[in-house]
């Protein structure tokens, strides 16, 4: 099994962009299909997602539990919008693969040029200090694929990226190059400023089958953000990359997360500076 999967690995990326974008079309159109619906039940089933857990989630076409296709499950909204009680939450559902403070991150070999970490969240300069605190989200197909801003405060810039579609998956890659799909995909990157006028980067991440990235209409220049409030939603396959100004506590390797649950900060009087 192991070796199938890197198999899998090994031969999806090195296929050409263009090639994975266009067979990931083919997926999105069949997950479009109405017949795709009897998908829904057999996936569930295969990934664990009991009925108090799916009570949670509503089709976005109906605001019901009678999801049309399985890409309508897949995009699945919250019935009820998080609660925010803090002021720093997780943006998304899913596994924390990787954590560390920029200056300690390693360079990845992408074709022979050297690029650090810091290249995911800009693709033409270093935006994110040194004394930043990064952090991988990895959305695995079960999770709710929707990101939702972690603090309150104003977008201040939005860059699309161009890219592969390489497998996501931290467990097929070796401890040094978790993040190195991340590099090379298609990404939007969005800063948001917050009231004490620190950056705040996140680079959400396309990965293998991804339909495509959409933004909401909130998600746009200049426009406060409250904490919580949805800025994306992935169609098939990603992961979400964060820098923040805080250290952050480490947590353990795959550990799961649920969006709108609280970060723990390494300092709590760091959050206030």
């Amino acid at each position: 099994m192991k070796n199938r999967f890197l198999i899998t690995k090994v031969i999806w990326n090195t296929l050409p962009s263009f090639v994975q974008i266009g067979i990931s079309k083919i997926y999105a159109q069949i997950y479009n299909t109405h017949l795709s619906r009897y998908f829904i039940k057999p996936f569930c089933f295969m990934n664990g997602l009991n009925q108090n857990y799916l009570s949670l989630f509503q089709s976005e076409r109906s605001q019901n539990s009678n999801y049309k296709t399985f890409q309508d499950f897949f995009c699945r909204q919250l019935t009820v919008p998080i609660e925010v009680k803090h002021e720093l939450i997780w943006p998304c559902e899913g596994f924390i693969c990787e954590q560390n403070h920029v200056k300690n991150l390693p360079a990845i070999d992408i074709k022979g040029e050297k690029r650090t970490l810091k290249k995911i969240f800009s693709a033409q300069m270093d935006l994110v200090p040194d004394n930043y605190f990064y952090t991988n989200i990895f959305l695995h197909n079960q999770n709710y694929h929707r990101v939702h801003s972690p603090i309150t405060g104003l977008i201040t810039r939005i860059e699309k990226i161009a890219g592969d579609l390489s497998i996501l998956r931290p467990w097929f890659y070796s401890a040094e190059e978790i993040s190195k799909p991340a590099l090379r995909n298609e990404r939007v990157n969005i800063d948001i400023t917050d009231p004490n006028g620190r950056v705040w980067f996140l680079s959400i991440v396309g990965g293998m089958a991804v339909g495509t990235i959409d933004l909401l209409k909130n998600t746009c220049l200049n426009q406060k953000i409250i904490c919580g409030e949805e800025l994306a939603l992935f169609r098939l396959g990603s992961t979400v990359c964060m820098a923040t100004p805080i250290e952050l506590n480490k947590e353990p390797y795959l550990k799961k997360v649920f969006v709108g649950d609280p970060v723990t900060v390494l300092t709590p009087n760091q959050f206030e500076s």
